[in-house]
């Protein structure tokens, strides 16, 4: 294979990345109207119940506000609910209502799920390739200078401040 099929080849699978993204990003909408992170979320709150909204958002390598953002949108559907904390008041819990566990029940399985459980079947060697090629990838594509939390999803990224490394989401204390 000569070196410009290689590099369609390469742009065609970087295309099928995204269309498979963004396909089951549209999937899950219309199934059960969540988006990805909102899921995602969702499914935290239901792993840890009664759990800060800091400590979700450190579990999801997501910002606090981004976090408190889908949170006030899952509330405004009635899936979640915040009360304050009776150990320390300036704690604000979030809990899965019982239509949040309903939705839970019938959301289905989302990609980053299934691409993680096929990655760890793959053998160490073989995990740490694909991690220095898509790494390599980004740095090409000039993309390491966006911060991105680890979820599959299309949805705009927010602008990298200065101060911020690409991969590390901006840690805020608990209120």
């Amino acid at each position: 294979m000569d070196a410009a099929s290689t590099s369609q080849q390469v742009l065609l699978s970087l295309r099928q990345i995204i269309h498979a993204m963004d396909l089951r990003s549209r999937q899950l909408d219309k199934s059960i109207g969540l988006t990805v992170p909102q899921l995602i979320v969702l499914k935290e709150i239901a792993a840890d119940s009664e759990a800060p909204i800091g400590r979700i958002a450190r579990k999801i390598s997501l910002t606090q506000a981004t976090v408190t953002t889908i949170i006030d949108r899952l509330e405004q559907r009635g899936l979640v609910s915040r009360e304050r904390s009776r150990v320390d008041r300036r704690q604000v819990l979030v809990s899965l209502t019982d239509a949040g566990a309903r939705l839970l029940d019938r959301s289905p399985t989302i990609l980053q799920e299934e691409f993680l459980s096929a990655f760890a079947e793959l053998e160490t060697w073989e995990q740490t390739q694909i991690l220095a090629t898509l790494q390599r990838v980004a740095t090409m594509m000039k993309a390491e200078r966006f911060a991105a939390a680890p979820l599959l999803t299309i949805e705009p990224l927010p602008q990298p401040e200065a101060t911020q490394v690409a991969t590390q989401p901006v840690a805020k204390p608990d209120t």
